[in-house]
């Protein structure tokens, strides 16, 4: 196997232990909400007048795929619709008081999940973290060059 496979097996890896790692206290915490949910949630929470265009992007999801959950999510009164004055076209999300509390505590879980694995990550330096960083970034631009 060369590097380059090694490397790729070995990321994937280790995608797959912390999604097997993490699951099943995201589940216990966020009971009755598929990752899918919880992913949209989140990304409604950090995009600013997020759309349906903008969270399919986010999420590497279709417009239509985004549609049905951004549905189920405010008919759980998770999330709310609204729209601008100056764009009555446009349908934009937001979170609910309930959809923030379960945003509260998906990020709480990234904090304990952080602090669980802290000790991977307190003897790297800035050039360790960057150099990693550059590689991800040249990585996902290569992916976004290919599907355009």
């Amino acid at each position: 196997m060369d590097k380059r496979q090694q490397l790729m097996s070995e990321l994937m890896d280790l995608c797959n232990e912390i999604i097997w790692l993490n699951k099943p206290e995201l589940e216990s915490a966020l009971d009755g909400y598929t990752l899918s949910e919880i992913e949209l949630i989140e990304n409604i929470s950090l995009i600013p007048n997020a759309n349906v265009t903008k969270l399919a992007a986010a999420s590497y999801m279709t417009r239509g795929a985004i549609s049905k959950l951004t549905k189920k999510l405010i008919a759980k009164n998770i999330i709310e619709s609204y729209q601008n004055a100056e764009n009555k076209k446009e349908i934009y999300f937001r979170l609910t008081t309930n959809g923030q509390k379960i945003n509260n505590v998906h990020q709480e879980l990234h904090r304990t999940f952080l602090e669980r694995d802290k000790e991977v990550f307190k003897n790297m330096t800035d050039d360790d973290f960057n150099t990693i960083f550059r590689f991800i970034g040249r990585y996902r631009q290569h992916l976004k060059n290919i599907t355009v």
